[in-house]
């Protein structure tokens, strides 16, 4: 075993590892306790002061990654379970596995680490709180466990007190701490520059949200937090394993100043309230959710890890051989541009399901689920690789959808009277392409959940296998929040529900992911962050898709709904700022690159597909491009400025390529050692053309060439600002 206690503690470790009933560490006693990691990069110690106040420290090769921080809780009606400490055991033991997702960046992934586990008892009160550690070589997880006890059965959190201090002014990316919404552009700062950046940007996309409660007063980021530090290591603040339990935030902790009397860069926990408040209501057994903090020398090494799968329990679904990757397009685009609309008619300022008779309103002309726009669809799903079709706006119910905090908003099986849907049905069933459901919930969540067993029937009756699920306003009953505990409850009721009817849940503005996917695989995708829409509504930045890959997805894939080809958006609805033009911050090169550097098993070809019949040339990548991997290798990787990755299709010979830039032009050399060797490849590149240029006409210009490749060529390749390349590698 790779693994080391300091000698204050060697003699309560027994030889098997494990060791109980260790030794109490004294009041005044600077004993403390160290885990290292298998190759001993990483280096964990856990301490406890002479007022009994438990303590962390994280090094990663000698280097401080994480300073001593404080371990702890505040409870309502209780005496805090911060200090009054003592150790009363401890057991170590190290873990080695390799297990086989059901899909993935790659096909096996190794799960290594050393644990060491710290019983600990509050003088007094007799309370049990144990503290659990897993060092990795490229990181640590930690969570709180409290144990069946007399002293301590329900109780209630008004606040998680576990620190993050940092040892340096960090550059970071970030966005700001916010119960509504996680639909922001990132901002990059120095971590002292968090609190005034903080009131320029906070709430900035919603002010109009009517429970301000939605947004903390105090400065305060959301995870995934990613930093830089001034020494060159990477470093990824999160969490895995978020259930039953609130969401967790950074609060800024302060410039309050070290006892050595320099500037303390810090962060502290901070739980998403519910309704009254409370950060959590508990009862034991019980535990938190892991806290991760990522680290490397490189940026790739932060998209490497797994640490946050890792820290989830196996899969719970026995036989998952219905769960399959799949690429699908959808009438949503012209929607979110303001072509179409989700709603029906215009008669009805008010909608009561089951009185309101829409077999005598009057079209309004621009609904888009018609059964022959969406059979046009399911025509171009066919003829050119894409498993599904997804169809907003197909149900009673949107012309009082939004903002109205309205609780029976939708029976989620009723549709309008042009969408036919046994004839769609049987129509996709035909063609080889499923019909992805859309179950928007406007936030009334028990109103969905009341809802969910019918609409899953219904789902089953009527061939559809998978759900776009959204969660639009603010939750319904009013007052709560969408990342609190409650909340998150909901969520993973849907997806456990779900699993019961063998049907995989793509969830829109849920909470961001910790991982859950690795234990319910059904839970195929989430958006949980600004995604594509926001190139129609207000903009992205060109490096936005840069920086997801380091923040968002450290918690699991994301739909962020791609592939848009026309780059100059026309936007024609009121409900979008301004009318006219605009356009995206990407070129159709970078479009196609994002299906290899941000993984999602389930892809949208998000554009009109009369934008595809125009350019199939290109969308030939996207037919091609899998959706599920054997390995993935990540060739550069900087938060803000590029990501370049290669993958291996699953049990496949082939190979795919992505890069996209941020507003800078850069050049690439790709060497292609990563083929196997003694075999050719035919390589398509696509690429942005020479006159490509950000946010104007030739932003739609790329260039695709056709070469032989093997192992250990090198291909020069070079994107335009807001651009990127795409490579296909058929082996011969």
């Amino acid at each position: 075993m790779n693994q080391r206690m300091t000698s204050a503690l060697r003699a309560a470790a027994a030889a098997c590892c494990v060791a109980l009933g260790a030794p109490a560490l004294a009041e005044g006693d600077n004993g403390a306790l160290t885990a290292e990691s298998p190759d001993g990069a990483c280096k964990v110690t856990f301490s406890i002061d002479g007022k009994g106040r438990p303590s962390y420290a994280l090094e990663y090769k000698g280097k401080i990654v994480i300073e001593k921080s404080q371990m702890g809780f505040d409870l309502r009606g209780g005496t805090p379970l911060r200090e009054g400490f003592a150790v009363v055991g401890t057991e170590t033991s190290e873990f080695h596995e390799k297990w086989k997702p059901v899909w993935g960046e790659e096909s096996e992934i190794s799960d290594d680490h050393n644990e060491l586990l710290v019983r600990l008892e509050q003088k007094g009160s007799k309370r049990k709180m144990n503290i659990r550690f897993r060092a990795f070589d490229d990181g640590l997880g930690f969570r709180y466990e409290f144990p069946v006890q007399r002293e301590m059965g329900h109780f209630v959190i008004g606040e998680e007190r576990t620190g993050f201090r940092l040892p340096c002014d960090a550059t970071a990316w970030w966005i700001p701490e916010d119960y509504y919404t996680q639909e922001y552009n990132y901002i990059k700062s120095r971590v002292s520059e968090i609190p005034e950046l903080f009131k320029k940007h906070g709430a900035m996309n919603y002010r109009g949200v009517s429970d301000k409660r939605n947004f903390p007063k105090e400065p305060g980021v959301q995870t995934a937090l990613m930093l830089k530090y001034d020494n060159g290591l990477y470093v990824n603040i999160h969490e895995a394993a978020c259930i039953d339990y609130a969401t967790m935030h950074l609060r800024y902790a302060g410039n309050g100043g070290r006892e050595t009397g320099k500037g303390d860069f810090a962060f502290e926990s901070r739980l998403t309230p519910d309704a009254i408040g409370d950060k959590g209501r508990l009862y034991t057994p019980c535990n938190s959710p892991w806290r991760t903090v990522i680290v490397g020398e490189k940026g790739a090494d932060i998209l490497a890890s797994r640490i946050t799968l890792n820290l989830n329990e196996p899969c719970k679904i026995k036989d998952t051989s219905w769960i399959r990757p799949m690429k699908y397009v959808g009438v949503w685009w012209e929607m979110i541009t303001g072509r179409s609309a989700w709603s029906y008619t215009g008669d009805f300022s008010a909608v009561r399901l089951g009185v309101t008779d829409y077999s005598k309103a009057k079209p309004h002309g621009r609904h888009g689920a018609t059964t022959e726009h969406v059979m046009k669809y399911i025509d171009f799903a066919a003829a050119h690789g894409m498993g599904g079709v997804l169809v907003e706006g197909w149900n009673v119910g949107w012309e009082d959808w939004s903002g109205k905090k309205k609780f029976y908003v939708f029976d989620f099986v009723t549709p309008y009277p042009d969408f036919d849907l046994p004839k769609l049905r049987d129509y996709a069933k035909s063609k080889g392409v499923e019909l992805v459901m859309h179950h928007e919930t406007s936030s009334s969540t028990l109103n969905y959940e009341r809802h969910l067993d019918k609409a899953y029937r219904f789902m089953v009756a009527n061939n559809y296998h998978r759900v776009k699920s959204g969660y639009v306003g603010e939750i319904l009953p009013a007052g709560d929040l969408h990342y609190s505990q409650s909340m998150n409850n909901h969520y993973l009721y849907c997806i456990k529900k779900a699993a019961e009817y063998k049907i995989m849940v793509n969830a829109h503005e849920a909470t961001r992911p910790t991982g859950i996917c690795r234990t319910w695989p059904n839970w195929i995708g989430n958006e949980s962050a600004r995604g594509t829409e926001y190139e129609a509504f207000h903009h992205n930045e060109p490096g936005h898709t840069t920086i997801l890959p380091f923040t968002r997805l450290v918690g699991g894939p994301m739909d962020y709904t791609p592939g848009i080809f026309e780059t100059q958006i026309k936007r024609g609805s009121s409900r979008h700022k301004g009318k006219g033009e605009k356009w995206l911050s990407s070129t159709i090169a970078g479009q196609l690159a994002l299906y290899v550097t941000m993984y999602s098993p389930m892809p949208m070809a998000a554009d009109l597909v009369e934008n595809y019949e125009t350019r199939l040339d290109a969308f030939k990548f996207i037919e091609d491009v899998a959706c599920d991997w054997d390995r993935s290798i990540y060739i550069e990787a900087e938060p803000g400025e590029v990501v370049t990755v290669v993958r291996k299709a699953k049990g496949s010979d082939d190979w795919f390529a992505g890069s996209k830039t941020n507003e800078k032009a850069r050049d690439t050399k790709l060497v292609c050692d990563f083929l196997d060797a003694g075999r050719t490849y035919e390589a398509t590149i696509y690429a942005d053309a020479p006159d490509a240029v950000l946010r104007t006409p030739t932003s739609k210009h790329y260039v695709i060439t056709k070469r032989d490749v093997a192992k250990g060529d090198v291909l020069d390749m070079r994107s335009a600002p807001g651009g990127g390349w795409a490579i296909s590698f058929k082996a011969k």
